[in-house]
């Protein structure tokens, strides 16, 4: 019999189906943050709830605690003084192998319904999670409702889409049948039964930690995994919620709410390293800087490692049939969020005898220039200002805009602004710097934060060679071209797919290159070394599980 839940939710399951077959737009997930949709007191009700946190321990109730941890501090200027369960790492894992068994017995269908259900709760406390991303990660309060509630939703979704779809080619059963020449034929009555790989460790990124972690996440549950949730030390509210939210429905869907478990440390005492080298843990997923990456892939043997690394995405300026649009999409996708996501434009390439315009000829000097310009114009209301750009999730990043400002000729010259809000606010305007096509060790490195290159080259074949180069050498999820000329157009699409790079060509209105659309858009390649796997897609969820078969003859 079909689990209720499945039932419950087959329309939706049916709907990301078709979407992930089609690669259209589709979600279920409304990305407005209306009252008509989530409830007329939606949004005041999670600022209050959010307040109400501050100073307090996180109410979650999981075995193998010893106490406290949780030292996260809000972007915007002030301590979230919330403590969260210090984990028993023997405890922990031995909850969650306990938890397996009745999981994978439950079969498909079911896994499937409650990942549903999860995820369906999860949206209805998007306002809640939004105000956890927004003092978390510093992102501006729309941004934080939608990266880190429905558009991460939709990501987890993806997974389970992808995961039941590769779950569901095997049969549960097949009669075999061969001929025996003179004799009765061979028959045989075959099961075929999904098999997990064992617990999955997802840890948790400080800039984006449910966009990220909902697809490895959810492709684990769905594929029979139990799952460890190792947020990073400052970014773990949304991430705990997110924990709760599954244990709930778990219990209440009858499993062992084991099944989900959250394992927060602090900066001075991380577990990350002990947990992933466990025997336990099958899967890891983590998003991160590469130095981490690479020490997990030469350490956590025992698993299988799906890591989204750094990289430098790159634009190439060769012409343009809309220059004031080029110029304001650019702008703004180098503010928002102030650079600090893993699709922002990082170097820009542009001829040093300048390109052609629908205005005619512009000098490079007149495209930096330019550009610098529009970046003042979005960001010259301040209350638009930081909204879009949000706040400086790390310390440490502002000291990395002081340093690129020496790499070259500042073009436009970053700035603290003041938050009309949040007095303590990190908020700082992109920095823009000219930099000399000699120098590549400079612009052929990720500087994360608001910092771009923008740099001079001898042509558009230079720009483009030096663009995915990068991407093949270093590393790269999106890349950007401008062009009139069909043909380049074409030389860009195929040597971006060489060097295994999302490439976007000529946005000029309300699309930008850092967005990424689930069930349609894939996130990353796995092609280069940005990124060893993609979100989300069939090899993301197909190593999260085998077959496995018993065969019986059948009785004459």
């Amino acid at each position: 019999m079909p689990h209720p839940l499945f039932d419950k939710h087959r329309a939706t399951l049916d709907g990301a189906l078709q979407a992930i077959a089609t690669r259209g737009y589709w979600s279920p997930y409304p990305e407005i943050a209306s009252g008509k949709i989530y409830g007329e007191t939606a949004n005041a009700d999670a600022k209050a709830a959010f307040e109400a946190s501050l100073n307090k321990p996180f109410d979650l109730d999981q075995p193998g605690t010893t106490g406290r941890v949780g030292k996260e501090t809000s972007p915007y200027g002030f301590a979230l003084g919330i403590t969260y369960p210090k984990p028993d790492i023997g405890k922990l894992i031995a909850a969650s192998k306990a938890a397996m068994p009745a999981w994978r017995k439950a079969g498909v269908d079911a896994r499937a319904g409650v990942c549903l259900e999860i995820l369906a709760r999860i949206n209805k406390q998007s306002f809640a999670i939004a105000y956890a991303a927004m003092h978390t990660t510093g992102q501006g309060f729309m941004m934080a409702f939608q990266a880190a509630g429905p558009h991460a939703q939709d990501r987890g979704l993806e997974a389970v889409a992808f995961a039941y779809s590769e779950m569901s080619r095997t049969p549960k059963t097949a009669r075999w049948e061969k001929p025996a020449g003179r004799g009765d034929p061979i028959k045989l009555d075959k099961t075929y039964t999904i098999v997990p790989r064992g617990i999955g460790l997802v840890i948790g990124v400080s800039t984006f930690p449910t966009w990220n972690g909902y697809p490895a996440m959810f492709a684990d549950l769905a594929t029979g995994n139990p799952v460890i949730v190792k947020p990073h030390p400052a970014a773990i509210l949304p991430l705990a919620l997110t924990v709760k939210i599954a244990r709930e429905t778990l219990k209440e869907a009858g499993f062992d709410p084991n099944l989900v478990l959250l394992a927060a440390d602090d900066p001075e005492a991380p577990i990350a390293k002990e947990l992933a080298t466990r025997p336990e843990v099958a899967l890891i997923d983590y998003t991160g800087g590469p130095g981490f990456a690479d020490w997990l892939a030469r350490n956590a043997t025992q698993a299988t490692l799906f890591a989204e690394k750094a990289g430098v995405n790159t634009v190439v300026i060769d012409s343009t049939s809309d220059g004031k649009g080029m110029l304001q999409n650019l702008a703004f996708s180098l503010s928002l969020y102030s650079g600090q996501m893993c699709t922002t434009p990082k170097t820009l390439f542009v001829p040093k005898d300048g390109i052609e315009t629908e205005a005619g000829h512009q000098s490079f000097d007149d495209v930096a220039r330019g550009l610098a310009i529009a970046i003042d114009k979005l960001l010259g209301d301040p209350a638009r200002a930081v909204e879009i750009l949000g706040c400086i999730q790390n310390p440490a990043t502002l000291a990395r805009v002081d340093g690129a400002a020496r790499e070259g000729q500042v073009v436009r010259a970053s700035a603290a602004l003041e938050h009309p809000s949040f007095a303590g606010a990190r908020v700082q305007t992109p920095l823009l710097v000219k930099v000399d096509v000699a120098r590549d060790k400079v612009y052929t490195e990720e500087t994360f934060g608001p910092v771009a290159y923008i740099v001079p080259t001898a042509s558009t074949a230079d720009s483009l060679s030096r663009a995915m180069g990068t991407a093949k050498a270093k590393g790269a999820i999106t890349a950007a071209l401008y062009s009139t000329d069909a043909a380049v157009i074409d030389q860009a699409v195929d040597a971006a797919a060489d060097a295994g790079v999302s490439l976007s060509v000529n946005l000029t209105g309300g699309i930008y290159v850092n967005q990424s659309a689930a069930f349609s858009d894939y996130h990353a390649t796995g092609c280069n070394p940005a990124a060893n796997a993609s979100l989300t897609d069939a090899a993301f969820v197909a190593p999260r599980f085998h077959v496995a078969q018993s065969r019986v003859p059948v009785a004459a």
